[in-house]
C-alpha cells in the first residue's frame, strides 16, 4: 500500500483534501467516486512520508480513543434532548484538546451551513473513517442519530477492549525481549572487550568461540551506527516490496498459515469482521452495503479479498454463507453460526454472538501463546549469555594449557 493525496470536490462544490492509502491512483479515485466526490487531483505521497506512511498532523494527534470520546460525549447529548448544533456547540467548548475542538467548530460550521451531520463528517474523512460516517448516515436516514451514535460506541468500545487486552498481554514479553536484546549488547559492547586485549599480550590461538564473541563485540563497539543503518535500509526495502504487485496478498496468505500465530490472526479478523458487520446492519444498512464496508476494516488483504468475492456473488442472491463455506476462508463454526442466522432472519445477533466467542478465543490463544513464549524468551537469554561466559573461560584455560 501507498499513501496519496488527493482534491476532490462534492456535490455543493466544495473542495476538500485529503490522504488515502491505497495500491495505485485507480484504487484511489474509485474510493472517491464511491463516496459521491468528484477527484480533481491525485498523487502519491514521496520521501519518508510516502515509505513510513506518516500522515498529517492533524490526523496523528486525532486518534481513536479521540473520536471514541466524541460520540460518546455526543449520543449523551442528543439523549438528554440538546439539539445537534447546541451539544457540538458545548462539546467545543469544554474540549481540553484544541485540535479536537477546531474539528467539532467545523462539523458545526458545515451543519449551520445546510448540511446534514453526515456530510460535514464527510469533509473530514481524514479523520473520520468511512465505517463511522455510513453508519451515521444510516442513522440519520431512520431518525435515529441518537441511537447510532450509541451503537457506534458500543462497536468502538468492545474493537478497542479486543486490541487492548491483546496489546497488554504482549508487555511483558516485549520488555523480556528488550531487556535480553539490551543485555546480551552490554556484554558484547561493554564486557567483553575488557578480555580482548588481554588475550592479544599473551600471543595464544583463541578458540574459534571465542574469536566469534570478541569479533561481534568489536564489530558493535566500532560499527552499530551501520547495523543501524541497515535496520533502516531493511525496513525501505521490506516497504517497497510489500508495495509491488501482488506480494501483500502472498504476504497475508503465508502469515494465516503459520503454526499458532495464523490462527491467532484468524481468530482476531473473524471477530472485527463480524462486530463490524453486526454493527453495520444494527445500523440499518443492507447486507451488500454491510458486507463491502467491513472490508475496510480487516487488515489481512488475503481475508479481505475473500470477503469481497463474497460480495460479488451475495449480489448475485447466493447469500453470505454459502460463498465462504465454499472458500474455507473463516472458522467453520463462525460460518456455520452466520447460516444458522440467515436461516432464522436473525444474522445481526448471530454475528453478535459470533464476534462475542471469538472475542473470547482471542485472549485464550494469545494466553496459551504467552505460557509458549516467556519460557522459550527465558531460556534463550540464558543459553546466549551461558555461551557467552563459556567462551572467555574456554579461552582462559586455553591460555593455562588446562583441559575442560
Amino acid at each position: 500500500m501507498a499513501l496519496f493525496s488527493y482534491r476532490a470536490s462534492n456535490s455543493l462544490g466544495e473542495t476538500l483534501q485529503g490522504e488515502m492509502e491505497a495500491e495505485d491512483s485507480r484504487q484511489v479515485i474509485i474510493e472517491l467516486q464511491r463516496e459521491q466526490l468528484i477527484p480533481i487531483e491525485v498523487k502519491r505521497v514521496t520521501g519518508l512520508r510516502g515509505l513510513f506512511g506518516y500522515r498529517s498532523g492533524r490526523e496523528k494527534k486525532v486518534g481513536q480513543k479521540q473520536i471514541l470520546a466524541f460520540a460518546k460525549e455526543l449520543a449523551t447529548l442528543l439523549k438528554a434532548g440538546m439539539p445537534l448544533e447546541g451539544a457540538l456547540s458545548l462539546m467545543a467548548r469544554l474540549n481540553s484538546d484544541e485540535k479536537m475542538a477546531n474539528v467539532i467548530d467545523e462539523l458545526n460550521d458545515s451543519i449551520k451551513g445546510g448540511a446534514t451531520f453526515s456530510r460535514a463528517l464527510e469533509k473530514q474523512r481524514d479523520i473520520f473513517p468511512r465505517l463511522f460516517v455510513s453508519m451515521i448516515k444510516a442513522g440519520e436516514a431512520g431518525g435515529m442519530l441518537g441511537e447510532a451514535l450509541e451503537r457506534i460506541t458500543d462497536y468502538m468500545e468492545r474493537s478497542q477492549a479486543l486490541r487492548e487486552s491483546v496489546r497488554s498481554a504482549l508487555i511483558y514479553p516485549t520488555i523480556l525481549l528488550l531487556v535480553a536484546v539490551v543485555s546480551i549488547m552490554v556484554l558484547l559492547v561493554f564486557v567483553v572487550p575488557q578480555f580482548s586485549q588481554m588475550f592479544e599480550d599473551m600471543g595464544r590461538e583463541l578458540p574459534v568461540a571465542t574469536q566469534i564473541i570478541l569479533a561481534a563485540g568489536e564489530f558493535l563497539t566500532g560499527y552499530w551506527w551501520l547495523l543501524l543503518a541497515m535496520v533502516f535500509l531493511a525496513i525501505a526495502l521490506f516497504r517497497i516490496w510489500l508495495e509491488k504487485g501482488d506480494n501483500q496478498y502472498r504476504l497475508d496468505r503465508w502469515l494465516l498459515g503459520l503454526p499458532l500465530f495464523g490462527d491467532l490472526l484468524l481468530k482476531v479478523e473473524t471477530a472485527r469482521l463480524s462486530r463490524t458487520l453486526a454493527s453495520l446492519l444494527n445500523n440499518g444498512l443492507t447486507l451488500l452495503n454491510a458486507v463491502k464496508l467491513s472490508q475496510e476494516v480487516l487488515n489481512n488483504s488475503y481475508i479481505a479479498q475473500g470477503i469481497e468475492q463474497a460480495a460479488q456473488q451475495l449480489k448475485q442472491g447466493k447469500g453470505l454463507s454459502a460463498p465462504l463455506i465454499e472458500q474455507k476462508l473463516l472458522p467453520e463454526l463462525a460460518i456455520r453460526m452466520l447460516q444458522v442466522g440467515e436461516e432464522s432472519g436473525e444474522i445481526d445477533a448471530m454475528l453478535t454472538d459470533v464476534a462475542d466467542v471469538y472475542d473470547r478465543e482471542v485472549r485464550e490463544t494469545v494466553q496459551r501463546l504467552l505460557t509458549l513464549v516467556e519460557p522459550v524468551l527465558i531460556v534463550g537469554l540464558g543459553l546466549i549469555v551461558a555461551g557467552i561466559i563459556i567462551s572467555i573461560l574456554l579461552a582462559m584455560l586455553s591460555v593455562n594449557d588446562l583441559a575442560f
